[in-house]
């Protein structure tokens, strides 16, 4: 603790190494400051870990001479003194031609008075004025000297004259003069007698043309909105209700305001009905409200607003746009997506017997593989291109033209036709989420018999008895050895326009596996059902594992019309819906609603880092009308209509948090003798294993935080911020669902502890367990088919005796195409990439400076050890061959939940935030 304090500086002044605990100054007093020789600081370890090493330092900051002489003077008779402000601006790497001209001519001009102005601000009320005490503006020096420096970041100083009787500095007001903005990352003040006032800012400044205001940031030390120092009150209110705007107006991609609006720009009926798209959000389709642009309606639909597409960018407050080291990654995978693409996209465009693929070798051929033969030359010269592109073509066909090799591949190349990796990917694959215990047999709909028919299942005991290892069906239930994946509510509302589309063609699944004595899974049953419409004797089908050649053929498709159903699944509702669209509203309310000095928004920062940028790309490039989604995925037009229906008739939030989805869904039932009080049916099953770490870790860390700022329920009842920002996300954010009963109340310190905990676990473990995967396991499209555009053919019909002739070529027919394939990978690819700038779990920007709190900058260190423990703990789980869900010869360890990544596609990691 006493390391912790010693790097806080005078956020605290009773617990700062730099004032003698039994002097503290009341007016004007101080003592001088000792010099830290031995500051320590967080160096990074292997695999994004953190730990403390003392480093050698000169002093960094010195009292002020003149505040040494204002010791001796009576209070009654102030003196002045100068500090001294430090600026961090982060410059950026690459510049057009016209910043660089708008940089230079601000740098001429910074010397004739447009430059950037700082003030000051007490935490304390001058009683004469009854205003906060301010320091004398204070002039940015060197900002012209320093203009060409080309490293990441530039320091930049300024002095304030201040007196004796100033108090605590609370807040700093920046004022830009320049044409450009400027990224400033922080601001230290240095010449008080406490020690250096730290300001994380990370924000872009604007110009004073286009943002008039000054810009105002708060020291580090957080307040309670009741324990607000007189001095920032008003500074505090007026700061939200700038970002909170009035609701009115297009949104200026500077502008930092944060509101809500439906989700009514996804199509553009201006081109017509098949461009039209219905609004997600009220009353007939209820869906999550997203961030306002006030665009303006469409000319053929009021109720539509108008689009911006690529490569114009779609609003998001300032601050929340990617980096410029995250755009680059962003830039630099689209490149390569279009290089990968390029000479499939380009067979597959011109000749005719190239929109299927023919034979798996022809899969293969989009990967990497130094043991095979690039492009044949009868192939390229088919291809309108001169002769020259042809030879680069062929000396790079291993190179850029290639996609990695997706990971599922690398161990054994043909695991993806074993039923047991069919089953290991349920609970160890990217969509680990949706298997049940299956608590009733046959299964049960609970669709409308009315609208979609008989609710019984066509499942009986005939198809299962024999898989159960001796067990009765009743045994085999009380002993918890049946499980299912169960999409046929949620697919088979949606079935009969699905399958009238061109190209799509889908079942509603039901798959029920096995617990083997070993702890795997095996499937046993894959139910196919069709709406009520199909004809009596196909509208639900069952598939049991294969017999002889055929029946292995007819197995593998009914497993990949389940994978398909899965895909869908995971993308539009665990992935899309319950990490992305439904944290939006909880993001957009803490901006609104809590200020930055309050611990709850310090605690929050990092996990809602670059959200709601990527959800503004997502509406304008992926689940847009026609858009990557659409055009992917089995459903197409109907992709974010089935989000919603999930939205309505399946999510809750009291539900999101990992042990009560566990319990929800049957996987685990309560037990407090076991760690995590939970008792888990499948003892190796890896998403849960390392899940409830990652949960624990979280849930104490979160619990510590909460209980040191709000020590009984009345705190929490009366932070007005607290209760205005948990309010709005559910009663406006959340609009279409705020008056369900399954909402948690907001009145007790525990109560607050575990909202915390779902969110973040949600924005961070949840997001990364079912992101990071997509390429690993679905860049390999027969693994993880994401549409089918063939069903299952019977004896009676027309196409059945191409089936028997060639199952093979009928099965690629029946996955996605060559143009739909590498659309998708591309995709997917990019998905699943770590940009170099990421921040993982455990990690913080300037960890010992961005919370004024001694105790819990002490507490979070803790946190980042215990992350660092939980990662060697799941590396040795991956070692342990006595867990064959994730070790064993083949068998890709489960790494979805490893805290820590290297930038690329990795498998693994966990970003603080919701970023990609």
């Amino acid at each position: 603790m006493a390391v912790v304090k010693e790097i806080m500086g005078c956020s605290m002044v009773e617990g700062s190494s730099f004032v003698s605990s039994s002097k503290v100054l009341l007016n004007h007093g101080f003592q001088q400051r000792n010099q830290l020789l031995g500051r320590p600081l967080w160096v990074p370890l292997e695999k994004g870990g953190l730990h403390l090493r003392r480093v050698v330092r000169q002093p960094v900051a010195a009292v002020s001479e003149d505040l040494m002489k204002a010791a001796a003077v009576p209070a009654e008779k102030a003196v002045k003194f100068k500090v001294r402000a430090v600026l961090t601006v982060k410059n950026k790497n690459k510049e057009d031609l016209k910043e660089t001209l708008v940089k230079h001519l601000d740098s001429l001009t910074d010397k004739i008075g447009r430059n950037v102005v700082l003030e000051l601000i007490s935490t304390e009320i001058d009683p004469k004025t009854r205003a906060p005490r301010k320091s004398t503006p204070a002039v940015v020096k060197d900002w012209s000297k320093k203009t060409n420096i080309k490293a990441e970041r530039v320091n930049y100083t300024a002095e304030f004259t201040v007196d004796s009787n100033f108090g605590d500095p609370g807040a700093i007001t920046v004022t830009n003069k320049h044409q450009k903005e400027f990224f400033l990352e922080s601001i230290t003040i240095e010449g008080f007698a406490c020690g250096p006032v730290h300001f994380p800012c990370n924000s872009w400044v604007q110009s004073k043309k286009d943002h008039p205001g000054k810009r105002v940031f708060f020291s580090n030390k957080p307040f309670l909105p009741g324990e607000t120092p007189a001095g920032l009150r008003a500074l505090r209110e007026k700061e939200l209700r700038d970002l909170r705007g009035d609701g009115k107006g297009v949104r200026k991609l500077s502008d930092r305001i944060y509101d809500y609006d439906v989700y009514n720009d996804l199509g553009n009926p201006d081109h017509g009905i098949n461009s039209a798209r219905p609004m997600l959000g009220g009353e007939k389709i209820p869906f999550p409200r997203r961030c306002r642009t006030g665009r303006p309606p469409t000319e053929t639909d009021m109720n539509a607003e108008s689009r911006v597409e690529k490569p114009f960018p779609v609003y998001v407050p300032r601050d929340e746009q990617f980096e410029e080291v995250k755009q680059d990654t962003f830039s630099d995978m689209r490149t390569k997506g279009v290089l990968h693409n390029l000479i499939p996209g380009l067979k597959a465009s011109m000749l005719a017997d190239k929109q299927d693929f023919k034979l798996f070798a022809d899969i293969d051929s989009l990967y990497k593989d130094d043991s095979k033969v690039g492009l044949h030359d009868e192939q390229l010269k088919k291809l309108p291109l001169p002769p020259k592109v042809i030879d680069t073509i062929q000396e790079s066909s291993q190179g850029i033209f290639r996609y990695n090799t997706p990971k599922i591949l690398t161990r054994d190349k043909y695991a993806w036709l074993r039923d047991d990796e069919f089953a290991r990917q349920a609970i160890a694959g990217i969509n680990p989420v949706n298997i049940e215990k299956l608590k009733v047999f046959p299964p049960v709909s609970n669709l409308d018999p009315e609208i979609y028919g008989p609710q019984e299942s066509a499942l009986k005991e005939e198809h299962i008895l024999g898989h159960l290892n001796g067990m009765t069906i009743e045994q085999a239930l009380e002993e918890n050895k049946l499980f299912i994946v169960d999409f046929h509510d949620i697919y088979l509302p949606f079935l009969d326009r699905i399958n009238s589309l061109d190209g799509r063609k889908a079942y509603a699944t039901r798959t029920i596996f096995f617990l083997t004595p070993v702890g795997t899974l095996k499937p046993i049953a894959i139910e196919l059902s069709l709406p009520a419409s199909a004809p009596i004797t196909r509208s639900k089908r069952v598939i049991t594992p294969p017999v002889d050649a055929t029946s292995d053929w007819t197995w593998k498709l009914a497993k990949a019309h389940v994978c398909s159903n899965d895909a869908g699944v995971h993308q539009l509702v665990n992935h899309w819906l319950r990490t992305h669209a439904c944290m939006e509203p909880f993001i957009l309310a803490a901006h609104r609603q809590l200020s930055a000095m309050h611990p709850i928004f310090k605690l929050l920062d990092p996990h809602m880092r670059y959200t709601l940028e990527i959800n503004g790309m997502a509406r304008q490039t992926l689940i847009n009308a026609d858009g990557v989604i659409e055009s992917c995925f089995t459903p197409g037009r109907y992709c974010m209509e089935m989000s919603a229906s999930a939205y309505k008739n399946f999510w809750r939030f009291d539900l999101e948090g990992l042990p009560a989805d566990l319990i929800r869904r049957g996987m685990a039932v309560p037990d407090s003798t076991q760690p995590h009080g939970l008792k888990l049916l499948i003892e190796d099953y890896p998403y849960a294993n390392d899940g409830l770490l990652i949960w624990g870790a979280i849930e104490n860390w979160v619990k510590t935080y909460v209980a040191h700022y709000y020590p009984s329920p009345s705190v929490v009842l009366s932070d007005r911020e607290l209760q205005a920002w948990y309010s709005e996300a559910v009663n406006v954010g959340h609009a279409d669902l705020r008056h369900a009963a399954w909402w948690p109340s907001l009145s007790t310190p525990d109560e607050l502890a575990s909202i915390l905990t779902t969110l973040i676990w949600l924005a961070s473990a949840q997001h990364a367990a079912l992101n990071f995967g997509q390429y690993p396991y679905g860049g390999y499209v027969p693994n993880r088919p994401p549409l089918m555009r063939r069903l299952i053919p019977e004896p009676t019909d027309p196409e059945y005796t191409n089936f028997l002739n060639d199952p093979q070529r009928y099965y690629l027919s029946a996955l996605p195409g060559v143009l739909q394939s590498i659309s998708f990978m591309a995709v997917v690819d990019t998905l699943s990439t770590h940009s170099p700038d990421e921040e993982y779990i455990g990690e913080r920007n300037h960890p010992s400076t961005w919370s004024g709190d001694a105790e819990i900058i002490e507490a979070s260190y803790e946190f980042s050890a215990e992350i660092r423990r939980i990662e060697k703990e799941i590396e040795k789980r991956n070692a342990d061959f006595s867990r064959r869900n994730r070790c064993g010869a083949g068998v890709l360890p489960y790494e979805l939940l490893a805290p820590s990544s290297e930038p690329g596609v990795t498998c693994r990691g966990i970003p603080n935030s919701v970023s990609i």
